[in-house]
């Protein structure tokens, strides 16, 4: 039921105010409010299929949302600290558990984090704040952004592009996608250790 309120309420926002609506939403998606991508970026690459919207300029608006959103997440993470942002963030839906485990995460496997977390439930909202605690380059961390950015809702907004009317189907089965985009995240890593560790032994 709130999925679909929230749905409605982002495909209102989008029909209203088109690419800021995208971008407005982007910020939001990429900071710690409950707007998830899922059901932003297909629906942005349906009205794209009716011709209603530019598909390129609609992946750039989102772009532009998700590293705004990032940096504000990231900048705070670098200027506020870790107590105040757990001290105001519960009111805003931050989760105490949550931000712990992204950073774990975000310790164990360093900056490529960022750009591997933008496919990872959960990790997407909250990856840039351990990133500013962190302290993370800001050139490391705007290019990782981009790119993560840009592949996942670019996926997104073709999908919903080739579905057309049935765009839904992406936010529905959002967990399965969720599930198989984490496999093939981990699969791939994998085969880059692998080639690296055979890379090493020949030398």
């Amino acid at each position: 039921m709130v999925v679909e309120v929230l749905a409605d309420y982002f495909v209102q926002l989008i029909e209203s105010f088109g690419y800021l609506g995208i971008f407005i939403l982007m910020v939001l998606e990429s900071m710690i409010a409950p707007v998830p991508s899922e059901l932003v970026m297909p629906f942005a690459g349906y009205v794209a299929a009716l011709g209603r919207l530019d598909f390129l300029l609609v992946n750039v608006a989102a772009l532009l949302g998700s590293l705004v959103g990032s940096f504000i997440s990231y900048a705070a993470g670098k200027f506020l600290g870790r107590d105040i942002i757990l001290r105001y963030g519960k009111y805003i839906g931050l989760s105490k558990r949550h931000l712990e485990w992204t950073e774990k995460w975000f310790a164990a496997h360093g900056s490529s984090t960022v750009l591997i977390g933008r496919f990872i439930p959960v990790v997407r909202h909250l990856i840039s704040i351990p990133a500013g605690l962190s302290k993370m380059p800001k050139r490391a961390f705007v290019t990782m952004t981009l790119i993560g950015a840009a592949l996942w809702n670019g996926f997104l907004a073709a999908a919903g592009f080739m579905l057309k009317d049935q765009y839904g189907l992406i936010a529905e089965y959002s967990s399965t996608l969720d599930i198989l985009v984490g496999l093939a995240l981990l699969a791939g890593i994998a085969y880059w250790f692998v080639y690296r560790n055979k890379k090493s032994n020949r030398q």
